[in-house]
């Protein structure tokens, strides 16, 4: 394998791994500051900057970054799934919520990558996006 061959698997892991667990990159909604500090005795996190209580992120802070999204519509509009690129210009990455697959292009490199539980309920965020329409 190649280097962008392994750099972009490992994009799409990444991304699939965050979709599965509904982690992603956080950040304190106060102050902006990407640290936080996990009290021992209540488990409560705090930034490490402002002490703020660190607020959960969901699907649909996920979607506030992403470049595009393409739904997938039966003839009777009934939402199906979505496509969501979250990555473009260096790798293309695509997250496919109803094969549960992340792709990723990059020159003549593809990568495929599939998960298997939606821990981070995007495609139920997408879902409602849809029926907001």
């Amino acid at each position: 394998m190649t280097d962008t061959q392994n750099q972009l698997r490992e994009h799409c892991e990444m991304i699939a791994k965050q979709i599965q667990t509904g982690e992603f990159d956080r950040y304190c909604e106060f102050c902006g500051h990407d640290a936080f500090d996990i009290d021992d005795a209540t488990g409560q996190e705090t930034c490490a900057k402002c002490k703020e209580e660190a607020q959960p992120k969901s699907a649909m802070d996920y979607l506030s970054d992403v470049l595009d999204i393409q739904y997938i519509v039966s003839g009777k509009r009934e939402y199906l799934g979505a496509r969501v690129l979250v990555a473009f210009g260096g790798p293309n990455i695509w997250i496919d919520t109803q094969k549960q697959i992340v792709e990723g292009h990059w020159w003549n490199d593809s990568a495929k990558v599939s998960y298997s539980h939606d821990g981070m309920d995007l495609d139920g965020a997408l879902s409602e996006l849809w029926n907001c329409n």
